[in-house]
């Protein structure tokens, strides 16, 4: 059976590739890192692998906006491979930093919504989070989710913020499946669970889009959505870390709960892994 290639780029400032890499081996992948600038000196390299992976970091120092730049590379022949990597069936991820160049480049939400309705944006708390979150899995068909119903990941962000541009996008990132992952808190509950469509309905003075209260919902983010996906499921982009879950040690609790074989982290990396290898 042939081996899941993965593309993983990196750019000034990107801190988290070895540990994306290291979740790609462990799943069974064969990941190479490459630099954006020897990207965009030969776009068709994309061509040679199944999956392209934007790990996180602060890349070019968050300068303008996290993900700005390096979204702005991301463009003429670079933005044709992706979109003919995902038509061929290929896929594409987001971490952290990778999601808000993936918002920042318009590949994600997607579909119909335009790339200037959705952003990522400062948290609402003002300051960097880092912690740990548990999230519930909206789309189920998406390679990296599959056979998954809850999922615990760390986040450590200052601008993770998902913000649709009025309640009109947001209901379109709903009913279109573009929510991929939702925030949830101590009882599981999530936007949701909540009434999140007749919310929209409300007075503006009346409605709270954030929904799951920090810090559950560790940025505010409309809908508690902690990760973006495109019509077809195979661009996924999220906030929380899943190449920072790959040992049970990894967990803050890992002594308290009871002993797990595939920590949440490395089965996102090996559901992916199982898609592309069928």
């Amino acid at each position: 059976m042939a081996t899941v290639r993965v593309l993983v780029v990196r750019a000034p400032g990107t801190n988290c590739d070895e540990e994306t890499m290291h979740g790609w081996r462990l799943a069974g992948a064969s990941p190479q890192l490459l630099h954006i600038e020897r990207w965009i000196e030969r776009p068709t390299l994309l061509r040679e692998f199944d999956v392209l992976t934007l790990p996180g970091g602060f890349s070019y120092g968050d300068d303008i906006a996290a993900g700005k730049v390096f979204a702005a590379g991301l463009t003429g022949a670079i933005l044709d491979e992706i979109r003919a990597l995902v038509e061929r069936g290929g896929g594409v991820l987001g971490i952290c930093n990778g999601l808000q160049v993936l918002v920042k480049a318009g590949l994600l939400p997607g579909g119909t919504i335009a790339p200037d309705r959705v952003t990522v944006t400062y948290n609402a708390s003002g300051r960097f989070e880092a912690r740990w979150v548990r999230m519930k899995v909206c789309r189920t068909d998406c390679p990296f989710l599959l056979d998954t119903t809850f999922t615990e990941m760390p986040v450590e962000h200052g601008e993770g913020r998902v913000v649709a541009r009025d309640e009109t996008t947001l209901a379109a990132l709903e009913t279109g499946g573009h929510v991929a992952l939702r925030y949830v808190d101590a009882e599981d509950r999530s936007a949701d669970d909540k009434g999140r469509n007749a919310d929209i309905e409300r007075p503006a003075a009346e409605r709270d889009l954030r929904t799951v209260a920090y810090p559950a919902n560790p940025n505010g983010s409309d809908a508690a959505i902690a990760g973006l996906c495109d019509p077809t499921g195979r661009i996924l982009g999220l906030m929380p870390h899943p190449d920072r879950h790959l040992d049970p040690t990894n967990h803050p609790l890992w002594t308290r709960r009871p002993p797990v074989d595939l920590p949440d982290g490395l089965r996102f990396f090996k559901s992916a892994v199982t898609f592309w290898k069928a």
